[in-house]
Order: structure tokens, then C-alpha cells, then sequence
């Protein structure tokens, strides 16, 4: 009977599309490497250091491994590691340690950094919620609300944040990406 049902709403077209949602991993090792890239792509958004990030991600999944928590969904899992992540940025970059500290000066010899786009350059201009909300949306693929529950900010502040963010990049970007 069900099979009949499936077959009919197949041949008039007005099924809509079915969404598979996956389970979520429970092994850490396959956590990590699932869901490793996204976490430092955020962490290094917020951060703008790639050492804080690569700390922030290793906080991260070490207290995912301590709190051991259990997903009905993957798309749970994921959104349990972006507040973490989140969170953990928020607290680095609050922390007396780090405003107390001093930068390297520019006669030491640093590591060559490697050659970026204007885009991601000014990307990492913008202010940090701002930033943390063009990679969620673009980066990540999250919808407004989603944003909006990661962030814990509402859905309307979240817009003002991408269209801020639109109008300097637009503005930063002109003449190089934009034909104005």
C-alpha cells in the first residue's frame, strides 16, 4: 500500500524532497576528522591567529571528548561544535592572558604567511560578528535562524550583520570584484 502511495506522489511530481538526516558519528576519532576543517575555519574567522585556532579546536574536541554527548542528528553534533567553538573563541579572546600580552616585534623573523585573496583579506577586516556571520552563512551554508540560535542573537540582528558586512566588503572590494 505504501509502496502504491510512494509510486503515485513520484509520478504527479508534487513530492518534495525527501531529507536524509544522518546519525550522528560516536566514535571521537571520526568526529574529528569529519567536522576538524569547519571548527578551525571558524575558530581562525574569530581569531584572525592561526595558533589561537588550531588551540581553540583542540579545546574544543578535548571537551567533547570529556563531555562524551549524545545526538539524535549529525546536524546536532555539528551545531553542539560551532557554539563551541563559539564559546571558546569568546573566552580566548576575553582572557587576561591575552590582553596581557605582548606582540612579537616586526625584526623577528616570522613565518612567511601564505598568499591570500582581497576577499579573504577583507573578510578578516570586518568586525567579529560580522565576520562569524559571513562564515556561517557562506561558508557553513547555515540559514538566518540557525545563525541566530549559534550565536545566541536574534534572527534580525543577524541580517543587520550580513548586510553591514555586504555593504564594506562591496565597498573594500570595489573595482576588483565589483564592475561599479
Amino acid at each position: 500500500m505504501l509502496a502504491a502511495l510512494d509510486a503515485k506522489k513520484e509520478s504527479s511530481g508534487n513530492a518534495k524532497a525527501k531529507v536524509v538526516k544522518l546519525p550522528p558519528l560516536d566514535d571521537p576519532t571520526e568526529v574529528f576528522y569529519r567536522y576538524s576543517d569547519m571548527v578551525f575555519r571558524l575558530a581562525y574567522a574569530r581569531c584572525r591567529n592561526r595558533t589561537d585556532a588550531e588551540d581553540v579546536m583542540q579545546e574544543v574536541f578535548v571537551r567533547y571528548v570529556k563531555a562524551n554527548p549524545s545526538f539524535e542528528t549529525a546536524e546536532h553534533q555539528r551545531a553542539w561544535l560551532i557554539r563551541t567553538t563559539v564559546n571558546r573563541t569568546n573566552s580566548m579572546l576575553t582572557s587576561a592572558w591575552r590582553r596581557n600580552r605582548a606582540e612579537l616585534s616586526e625584526d623577528i623573523a616570522a613565518v612567511p604567511e601564505t598568499s591570500y585573496t582581497g576577499v579573504y583579506v577583507a573578510v578578516m577586516k570586518l568586525p567579529k560578528a560580522q565576520r562569524t556571520a559571513i562564515h556561517l552563512f557562506y561558508y557553513e551554508g547555515y540559514r538566518v535562524r540557525e545563525i541566530a540560535s549559534l550565536m545566541g542573537a536574534n534572527p534580525s540582528t543577524v541580517k543587520s550583520w550580513l548586510h553591514r558586512a555586504r555593504t564594506k566588503l562591496e565597498d573594500e572590494l570595489k573595482g576588483d570584484y565589483f564592475d561599479v
